[in-house]
């Protein structure tokens, strides 16, 4: 748990404060590096997507990273047998020591100052640490009481072991206390949660119950639309670094240097493998729906059977076109104000595409709108 060190209140305010930051800040940026992966779960899970749920798949983020930044940050730098050496601490076993803690420190103190002590106040925030666990892991994961409660201890218990370790030997030392209270007054929190789960995220529908209607089609709206555009551009992105970074480690793996300047090979595993992979392919086989709009169970209304021209003018409509830009943008050799003119090109044709899907008929969109067809849920025979 956060250390309170030198004078208070100051320092207990930095120390519980700071984190919080450090949590909501980063804890957002994890929630969006996985929102493509969560929309594509919901709408195959579901039959669509759930505002409440994805409200509270960005609260998991932000606690997690939250709480990993109460209790492990931050670390020790620099010369670190140095740093243990003076700063290694070891773990108090002792089970309620920490109640002894508080009549001892507060020996003479007032109801009043006795409750706003730094000593009381560290076990009360440590419980109130990981309500949120408890919360979150009933009803939006929707385990049992029971099942909650125990893994608020299991994962407070793996904290208190990687503090006493020094992250399983990472660090050579004990950076921070192993306190058995801790674990106690963590699990106590993680009880407290669940118990209040229900009352707290009653307007959260479950797993369970959205999993029942998910057959139903449904209407397509703007927002459905729109999170189809980001599966699409988050899996053409996320592909295509991911082929990248794969390229790079058989050049190291077969004794190869990194080049220090991106070249054909890169360029290749960054846009030609995921513009085949996500653009080209799904326009070319089935409806012609892009991958984003498959998992969202959009489809295209074509009147009859669609032939490959029809298919591909629809995906030259926004995605191919932002593909050819993006590849000309990147391809090596290229004059000095191409990228200055594709980003522009990119930027204008996003916006399009975006404010296109509730100004056009039918939410059918800058695709739709070139290829002349409407959408509609896949779901609707």
């Amino acid at each position: 748990m956060p250390a309170i060190g030198g004078p208070y209140p100051l320092s207990m305010i930095d120390a519980w404060t700071w984190p919080a930051w450090v949590g909501v800040l980063l804890g957002s940026l994890l929630f969006v590096g996985v929102l493509v992966p969560v929309l594509v779960l919901q709408s195959r899970r579901y039959g669509g997507l759930s505002l409440p749920r994805l409200l509270g798949a960005a609260a998991l983020a932000v606690y997690l990273v939250t709480l990993a930044a109460y209790t492990l940050l931050p670390l020790p730098s620099g010369d670190l047998d140095a740093w243990c050496a003076e700063h290694a601490v070891g773990h108090d076993l002792v089970p309620l020591h920490s109640l002894a803690d508080i009549r001892r420190e507060t020996a003479g103190l007032g109801t009043r100052a006795t409750l706003t002590s730094a000593v009381t106040l560290q076990v009360v925030l440590n419980v109130v640490l990981f309500v949120p666990w408890g919360v979150l892991a009933r009803r939006f994961l929707g385990l049992s009481l029971v099942t909650s409660v125990l893994s608020g201890f299991v994962a407070s218990t793996l904290i208190e072991l990687s503090q006493y370790t020094g992250l399983f030997g990472l660090i050579g030392c004990s950076y921070r206390v192993g306190d058995v209270d801790d674990v106690l007054t963590n699990t106590a929190g993680a009880l407290l949660g669940a118990t209040l789960a229900p009352a707290v995220l009653g307007w959260m529908p479950g797993s369970a119950e959205l999993h029942e209607d998910r057959g139903r089609a449904r209407p397509v709206t703007v927002w459905r639309r729109w999170s189809a555009m980001v599966v699409d551009l988050g899996t053409y992105a996320l592909l295509g670094y991911a082929t990248v970074v794969s390229y790079r480690l058989v050049l190291l793996a077969t004794g190869h240097e990194i080049p220090l300047r991106n070249g054909w090979p890169e360029w290749v595993a960054a846009v030609v493998v995921p513009t085949l992979l996500v653009v080209v392919g799904p326009a070319a086989t089935g409806s012609g729906a892009s991958l984003g709009q498959r998992a969202l169970w959009l489809v295209p209304d074509w009147p009859g059977r669609p032939r490959v021209a029809d298919r591909l003018r629809r995906c030259l409509g926004t995605a191919g076109t932002l593909a050819l830009v993006h590849a000309v943008a990147t391809a090596p050799g290229h004059p000095g104000w191409v990228p200055g003119a594709a980003s522009a090109a990119t930027a204008v044709l996003l916006v399009a595409a975006v404010v296109a899907v509730p100004l056009t008929r039918d939410r059918r969109g800058l695709s739709g709108l070139v290829a002349g067809v409407p959408y509609r849920d896949a779901r609707a025979g």
